[in-house]
This record gives structure tokens, C-alpha cells and sequence, in this order.
């Protein structure tokens, strides 16, 4: 039911992309089987996930056979004189290996020794097929939503002090160095969360199952609802709103080589001068800068990673704890958010994971009560930001700490609610069998 649902969403995603003459999910997926990929690391990110479910000769095996069929491709477009303007040089082989155990668990393995190894491929091609449906999301917003509502949280930021203008001049202030460090870790988020999710699932190959819930099926979810929030509420963010947006225009842009010649800015404002305080308004805009801001998907991956990375090593604790504050930093210091869109996808991040671990452990009265919280709060924020964003401004040491009160709110009722059930004096009820999503 779950793999049904998932292809039906993939094919009505295919079907509005190519409304607005572009190449859907499903095609640019199957693109990259013969072209140069988009995003290499995430191929092999996905790969790495899928040989949690091999054994270490086989890992080895899997991973020189990619590496082998990459060099195989780069020299061919070399003798070729391909060009490599577009995409990486690297990661077709890891594509082609994925492809290859999914075609020998149909044909080699049997029982449940193929249903393992095709849910090791099923969870490598959703987490890349997850980015590919992310970036035809942002089509959509773009197209479907010609009106933003940037105005509302530029004046509700004024309540936490406008922390991207504050942010983005310290990161401008650190030089190249400062913005390429954040730059990595922004861009290579996904990375990041298969490292968790690798230590993780580490056991896998062993225990010969997947583990009730881990971090990839969090970052799913977090990516299916999130874009719906965006045609809610169509924020460009302070770099497109309120500046040139030039200088990130190849960041974000998965349509245009070159900035549009108009983005109906509101003014030159970011990051030096803070936006006076209005009446806000909804405001045109191009038909090309993605609406993805409302909330921070960033922020509510990063803040994943660091949930699922408590109970790693040390290391890896530091690492989740590194990788959220960087994350934090790039999204307001680059001018992709508002401090405001942070706030709500923290809210967002725990609401959602409070229901994938009361789905996992049977619903309860506690985990009902801790999801119905999360998503009213979630709500309000929505709704405060777009209705009341003007008393926000004018009473900033009122709101702000109300703002940060729910946020901190939320927070105290998941780990209050998470302990109890992993103390086990919280009631478990077991859920009903369900199909599992990988």
C-alpha cells in the first residue's frame, strides 16, 4: 500500500512538472543512469544505505564495482569531449549498483532474504528520490504561487530582533573561508543524515531486520509534508525579498542558469539595513525563485540529525550537535530564512517525530497528547505569523519570548514524553501490523 501510494505521488509529480515543460522526478532519476548526476554524494549516500543489508565482502565488492563503473563513464565523456558544466563527474556507478541488487534480489534470492535486500534497495533509491521530488516541489511553488508572504515574517522577525540580518553580517564579516565552511555543511545535509543513519542500521546485516524507526524514515516525512506548508504560505526569504539574491542564484536555482532580470524586490536591504517596520502586504513576485521557506526544512532535517545522533558515540553526538548549530547559522547567516521560519520548523521536526515513534511503539494517551500539542502550536506560529506580525513588531519584548516559549514549550514535552517511554513507565500499547515504509 505504502510503495502504491509513494508511486502515485511520484507519477502526479512527473505529470506537473512536465505541465511546465520540465523533467519530473521519475525522469530525471532515470536520466542519471546514462548522464552526469545532479548530486553524486547522494548516490553514494543512498548506496551506503543500501549494503547495510550486505555483508562485508560484499560492501567491498559493491562499492569497487561503482567506483569501477565511474571511471569507466568519466573516461568515455573524456575521449568523448563531453562537457561537465552540469552535475557531478561521479555517481552513475553507485546508481547502476543500486539497480543491480534490485534485479538480483528479484532473481537470485528468495523468502526473506529478498524481501531484506529489497527494502536495503527501496531505502537507497527513496532517499534520492526524495531530493528529486523536492526539487520538482520547488518547481511547483514557484509556478503555482506567483504572490509571497515575505512582508509578514520580515515584521514578525522584528520580535526575535532580525536575526538574519544580524546573522548574515557576521557571516559576511568571517570572509570566504566562514561562508564556504557553512556552505558545505548546508549543501551536504543529506550526507550528514546517512551517517547517523548508517550507525544506526549498522546491525542490520546481522539481525537480518531493520530497526522499528531511524532517522531516514523521519527525513522522508519531513520532505512529503513539508513542501505542502510552502503552497500554504509562499516565502522566497531576505536574500530574494529584501536583497539582489545574486550572489546565491546558482544555489538555489534548478531551472535557470542565470538570474531573473526582475525579482520584485522590496529593496536592497539585506544584510546591512533591517527592514523598517509596515504594514505588511503580500507582494508579486518572479516565476522562478522557489517559495521554500515556511517553515525551514534545514532546520527541521538538522534538528533530526541531532535527535537521532543522542544516542551515537560521543563523536557522533558532537557531530549532530556541530552540524545542527552550523545548519542554524548558514540558513539565517546566507539569508534563506527568516529567524521566525526556524522556530517553526524546530515545532515542526518534534511533532512529526513524536508521531512516527508513537506510530512505531502503538498510540497512546501521551503520544496522542504530544503530537496534538506540537501540530496546535505549529499551527499558531502559521497563524500569528501571517495575522498578527504587526503587534509582533510593535511589542518585541512580549512576542519574542512568547515565540520562544512555544518553541521551548514543545521541546520540553517531547523530552519529558520520549523519557518516559524509554524508562518504560509509560503504558505501550502495540500497534496493529502495518506495511512498513522500508
Amino acid at each position: 500500500m505504502v510503495g502504491v501510494t509513494a508511486l502515485g505521488f511520484l507519477i502526479a509529480l512527473e505529470v506537473a512538472a512536465r505541465h511546465y515543460g520540465l523533467p519530473g522526478p521519475m525522469t530525471c532519476q532515470v536520466q542519471e543512469v546514462i548522464f552526469p548526476p545532479k548530486s553524486g554524494f547522494l548516490l553514494y549516500a543512498g548506496m551506503a544505505l543500501m549494503m547495510v543489508v550486505l555483508t562485508w565482502r560484499q560492501r567491498f565488492i559493491a562499492f569497487g564495482v561503482a567506483v569501477g563503473i565511474d571511471v569507466v563513464f568519466l573516461v568515455v565523456r573524456w575521449v568523448a569531449g563531453a562537457k561537465m558544466t552540469e552535475g557531478h563527474p561521479f555517481g552513475n556507478g553507485a546508481l547502476w549498483v543500486i539497480l543491480g541488487y534490485a534485479v538480483i534480489a528479484l532473481t537470485r534470492r528468495t523468502g526473506q532474504e529478498r524481501v531484506l535486500l529489497l527494502k536495503g534497495v527501496g531505502l537507497a533509491l527513496l532517499l534520492v528520490a526524495g531530493r528529486k521530488t523536492g526539487d520538482t516541489w520547488l518547481l511547483i511553488t514557484s509556478k503555482t504561487r506567483p504572490v509571497v508572504l515575505d512582508q509578514y515574517l520580515a515584521t514578525a522577525d522584528h520580535a526575535l530582533g532580525n536575526p538574519s540580518w544580524l546573522v548574515g553580517r557576521l557571516v559576511t564579516a568571517t570572509g570566504p573561508i566562514g561562508f564556504n565552511i557553512l556552505d558545505i555543511v548546508y549543501g551536504q545535509l543529506a550526507v550528514a543524515a546517512v551517517i547517523v543513519a548508517l550507525y544506526q542500521l549498522r546491525n542490520v546485516a546481522v539481525e537480518r531486520r531493520f530497526p522499528g524507526h531511524h532517522l531516514v524514515r523521519t527525513f522522508l516525512v519531513i520532505g512529503l509534508l513539508g513542501p505542502a506548508i510552502y503552497m500554504i504560505f509562499p516565502v522566497v526569504g531576505p536574500i530574494f525579498a529584501y536583497g539582489t539574491g545574486a550572489e546565491h542564484w546558482a544555489t538555489v536555482s534548478l531551472w535557470a542558469e542565470t538570474p531573473p532580470t526582475e525579482q520584485w524586490a522590496v529593496a536592497d536591504l539585506w544584510p546591512n539595513t533591517p527592514p523598517p517596520i509596515g504594514t505588511p502586504q503580500p507582494m508579486p513576485f518572479d516565476g522562478i525563485t522557489p517559495r521554500n521557506c515556511m517553515p525551514s526544512l534545514h532546520t527541521a532535517w538538522a534538528t533530526a540529525i541531532f535527535i537521532h545522533s543522542r544516542r551515537g558515540p560521543r563523536t557522533l553526538r558532537c557531530a549532530g550537535t556541530f552540524w545542527l548549530i552550523a545548519t542554524l547559522t548558514a540558513t539565517l547567516g546566507f539569508g534563506w530564512h527568516y529567524g521566525v521560519d526556524l522556530i517553526a520548523g524546530v515545532v515542526f521536526t518534534l511533532t512529526i517525530e513524536a508521531a512516527l515513534r508513537s506510530h512505531d511503539r502503538g498510540w497512546d494517551r501521551s503520544g496522542i497528547q504530544l503530537v496534538a500539542y506540537g501540530a496546535t502550536v505549529f499551527a499558531a506560529l502559521l497563524l500569528a505569523y501571517r495575522y498578527l506580525p504587526l503587534e509582533m513588531a510593535r511589542y518585541p519584548w512580549v512576542a519574542g519570548p512568547l515565540l520562544m516559549l512555544a518553541m521551548a514549550s514543545v521541546i520540553y514535552g517531547y523530552v519529558k514524553t520520549t523519557a518516559l517511554w524509554e524508562s518504560g513507565t509509560a503504558p505501550t500499547r502495540q500497534a496493529e501490523p502495518q506495511p512498513e515504509l522500508v
